[in-house]
């Protein structure tokens, strides 16, 4: 199988995510580090104008959203499973529960003043002077991918951050991870909000002290580690998408399914519904009961296809 080529920055929690299931299935995979904030050139020539850090390249085939990421790294190894026998329907709700309201709970907490001084100036009690210009860029450009999204303020971030830390405590009263003995998509989407929090906003990680049976979790989560990596340009990335030109079908379900009124073929445009305005337009060539794929066609890249999962995304038609 061609390689998986995973485009990320190190302190990306979306990233942690998927890094964390490559170690759990024991992957091997090429890291192209990208930009946290725009211009993203390289990105948009794979991606067509998503700009969301991760996703992932097979290929000439780019996965984007870290929810069809897992699906396509399950297929690509099974085994141990993300989705088990007897809990694929509720891990899966977990997993969007946590990438989407645990997830911002936890970012809004995280980057209270004295997190966004550790993050960007390198200390709680940085003055604003060494971070402030860093950490006003990166808020700009945030901000015009929220989408008009209301951000949470501290103080009902902290309530709600700690209301869930409850909740994931419980779950792990009597077994090692979410749903039983082995770590499954729940437990990897409910990690990399917690992950940045204690890595990355480390002052703010007091608020983890209170749940003991978290903690111990996440070590467990920690120790699974990232699998083998080997860096890899974007330059490259972007010359192994123009040599290949077979699709690499890694995605199992393929009859079409219209909801929309749009035929295969059609010019097309899909966007995130909440985070992430960037359309990426191209050709419908499938649109099952779980994904689109767009075909598109870039100077560098060549001939590329896109994936999405309908999950979160939306499809129109677009102008020629």
């Amino acid at each position: 199988m061609a390689d998986l080529i995973f485009h990320h920055y190190d302190t990306s929690p979306f990233s942690e995510k998927v890094r964390l299931v490559f170690g759990a299935k024991n992957l091997a995979w090429k890291a192209v580090d990208v930009p946290r904030v725009t211009p993203k050139p390289d990105v948009v020539a794979l991606t067509g104008g998503y700009r969301k850090t991760p996703f992932l390249q097979v290929g000439s085939d780019i996965y984007c959203d870290t929810a069809l990421i897992c699906e396509v790294l399950e297929h690509v190894q099974p085994a141990p499973a993300l989705f088990p026998a007897g809990v694929k329907g509720v891990s899966r709700l977990i997993a969007q529960w946590a990438d989407e309201k645990l997830f911002w709970a936890a970012m809004a907490y995280n980057f209270s003043p004295r997190g966004t001084a550790q993050m960007f100036g390198g200390s709680p009690d940085a003055p604003i002077e060494k971070w402030g210009a860093v950490a006003k860029a990166f808020g700009e450009d945030r901000a015009k991918m929220r989408l008009g999204m209301p951000r949470m303020p501290l103080g009902d971030a902290t309530s709600a951050y700690k209301g869930y830390l409850r909740r994931l405590a419980h779950m792990l009263d009597d077994q090692p991870y979410l749903l039983g003995s082995t770590p499954c998509v729940a437990d990897f989407a409910a990690y990399h909000p917690l992950w940045f929090t204690r890595t990355q906003t480390s002052c703010m990680a007091g608020i983890l002290d209170a749940t003991p049976s978290v903690l111990a979790w996440m070590d467990r989560m920690a120790a699974i580690g990232h699998g083998t990596s080997t860096t890899m340009t974007a330059a490259e990335a972007i010359a192994v998408s123009a040599a290949t030109p077979a699709p690499a079908q890694l995605l199992h379900d393929s009859g079409f399914q219209d909801d929309h009124g749009i035929a295969l073929g059609s010019l097309v445009a899909v966007t995130s519904e909440s985070f992430g305005p960037e359309a990426t337009t191209g050709e419908l060539l499938a649109a099952t009961r779980t994904h689109y794929t767009l075909g598109r066609t870039d100077e560098r890249a060549g001939t590329v296809r896109v994936h999405f999962p309908r999950i979160g995304y939306i499809l129109k038609k677009a102008e020629a």
